[in-house]
């Protein structure tokens, strides 16, 4: 009885001090290139991220999203589910060199999506919690590759940075951007 109380106790203590145990990357995706994003938001303790992904089940995979529709062909990522109810993180192709810290940003984004279709309140909070982990994870020292999404990625860190209660600028740029415009049927 001792030992099993103590293999219990031990057991516990590991999970507290070791976040790594908390989750299973395996659940989530099966590329490692995904993994080691997550693995990224995990050390840093990302754990609403980790809530959303498993209260929706939600899988994750690198995609060319213009298989689904050219129109979706330059977008970063998308969330959805497939004709069974799968809920999936759709991580365009075109990204899949960029780097991990970069991947967490767009995981972290696309985990905020639940609604069959986002509105203006539900993006905002995405492309705020994706600004706030790009500030949390961009390494001070390292040279980024410039693509798009690392152009974007600066851009929202900038307005997050340079917001506040009464001027939310990631809001605002979504609220006035012709994208989100037909995407949110905000006119």
């Amino acid at each position: 009885m001792k030992k099993f109380t103590l293999i219990l106790l031990c057991s516990f203590l590991l999970s507290i001090a070791s976040p790594a145990f908390a989750y299973n990357m395996n659940h989530f995706t099966d590329d490692f290139k995904v993994a080691d994003a997550l693995l990224l938001l995990e050390k840093i303790g990302a754990t609403e991220i980790f809530d959303n992904l498993q209260e929706n089940s939600v899988k994750i995979v690198f995609y060319d999203l213009a298989l689904l529709s050219y129109s979706y062909r330059n977008d970063y990522a998308i969330s959805g589910e497939n004709n069974f109810g799968e809920r999936y993180i759709l991580i365009n192709t075109k990204y899949r060199k960029c780097s991990d810290e970069e991947i967490a940003c767009l995981i972290a984004h696309e985990s905020c999506h639940k609604a069959k279709r986002a509105t203006l309140t539900e993006e905002t909070i995405a492309t705020q919690t994706e600004a706030r982990y790009w500030i949390k994870l961009k390494k001070p020292n390292k040279v980024y590759q410039q693509t798009d999404l690392n152009k974007r990625l600066n851009n929202l860190a900038y307005l997050y940075k340079h917001s506040d209660k009464n001027n939310n600028q990631i809001q605002t740029r979504i609220a006035n951007s012709p994208f989100y415009k037909q995407q949110l049927a905000l006119e």
